[in-house]
């Protein structure tokens, strides 16, 4: 019933995406116990009088936990490594850029990719001696000679440009470069960048992974041995650990992942047809879309097409009434969830124009979220004067 694949020769490696996500992380099957056994509540365990801690998997709460264990091994199966949960995505970026890199160091960074990651880096990393680059997610890429780190987040967020992991693993690697992707927007069952030859993977697990609105959560997944023990011990100093009971809702969560994001991808795609028809809307991205910049390299890398996509409704009072006018659109930041959420990224700082939204499918009947959308576009009538 659990376990991850032993060989070419277990049916496990043929299963599909639905039937990985449902069984994934879960024990061994065990007459009287629960499919997915409840959240460890501990800080201290029983230790072994003679050994210690060396008697059992279990010695603290920070860096052992049960529930977090069956998680990551959920999470390591659908990724394909071994993976470290934390307790927020921001955390696990954050905690793998400061495990890896030490002063002197050179890491390129997403110039379009999300802004908190770069606010850390221009106000942290380069603060302790790190040099830091921006890149732009679709290229055109620099030399990665001396270069320690490269980190990509694609489908970029917000603007949902997409960038070639295997060209640019390739290139890095070359150089003797790390690569890191951000897969919070695709998703494992979007796209493994291990197997496109990234080192290591990093995501908010907040979004679309778990999906249902009500946890934080990150982590990082690697093949490498040596790199995942260096994570695993910033992650158990700095002691950035999720709680047993959200570790446990993101497991639970993780069974229907297929299932809404097969949902988020279809909504995304009807609305996309929607808004290309519209003159009030301008700048639509969605890398499933065969005129959009990212598609040529999307429809080669992703195994599916993420729930996001961004356009521009020319100004904040526009995007304002879009969403008040709406009855299924809600006004909130985040991304991946149930419900469908329209974020005008400029309030956050980003660097976006001020009628720019990203829009996040939820897994509402497709015909109703259309109509909502329609209705709710007319109702705002078109952009103000520009100021």
């Amino acid at each position: 019933m659990s376990g991850p694949p032993t060989g070419p020769g277990d049916p496990a490696t043929h299963w599909h995406d639905g039937t990985r996500c449902v069984h994934a992380g879960l024990p061994e099957p065990e007459p009287g116990q629960p499919f997915l056994p409840g959240p460890v509540f501990a800080a201290p365990y029983h230790l072994d009088p003679w050994q210690g801690p060396a008697a059992t998997p279990n010695g603290y709460g920070r860096p052992d936990n049960p529930t977090r264990r069956l998680l990551e091994a959920a999470i390591g199966e659908l990724e394909g490594g071994d993976c470290r949960v934390f307790a927020s995505g921001q955390a696990a970026i954050t905690g793998l850029l400061l495990a890896v890199l030490r002063p002197g160091d050179t890491v390129l960074l997403p110039a379009d990719g999300y802004f908190p990651v770069r606010a850390f880096a221009t106000a942290t990393l380069a603060g302790m001696g790190v040099r830091v680059g921006f890149v732009p997610t679709a290229g055109p890429y620099p030399s990665f000679d001396d270069v320690r780190l490269v980190l990509l987040e694609t489908p970029a967020n917000p603007g949902l440009d997409v960038a070639d992991i295997a060209a640019v693993a390739d290139a890095a690697h070359a150089a003797g470069a790390l690569v890191a992707v951000d897969n919070t927007t695709a998703t494992p069952l979007g796209q493994r960048p291990l197997d496109l030859g990234a080192d290591l993977v990093v995501a908010s697990g907040t979004k679309a992974l778990t999906g249902h609105s009500d946890l934080l959560l990150g982590y990082v997944a690697a093949r490498s041995a040596e790199l995942l023990e260096t994570v695993t011990g910033w992650r158990t100093t700095t002691g950035a650990v999720p709680g047993a009971f959200d570790a446990w809702l993101a497991h639970r969560s993780l069974a229907t992942l297929d299932l809404r994001l097969a949902r988020q991808s279809a909504n995304a795609a009807a609305l996309v047809e929607l808004l290309a028809g519209r003159p009030d809307v301008t700048g639509l991205r969605w890398p499933g879309r065969p005129e959009d910049p990212a598609y040529p390299v999307a429809s080669r890398q992703l195994r599916r097409m993420p729930g996001v996509l961004s356009f521009d409704l020319g100004d904040a009072d526009r995007v304002a009434r879009f969403v008040a006018g709406s009855r299924l659109v809600a006004a909130a930041t985040s991304f991946g969830g149930l419900h469908t959420s329209a974020d005008r990224r400029a309030q956050w700082g980003d660097d976006t124009a001020p009628g720019f939204v990203r829009l996040s499918c939820g897994v509402e009947d497709t015909a109703d979220l259309v109509a909502d959308v329609t209705a709710a576009l007319d109702d705002a009538g078109a952009a103000g004067p520009l100021s």
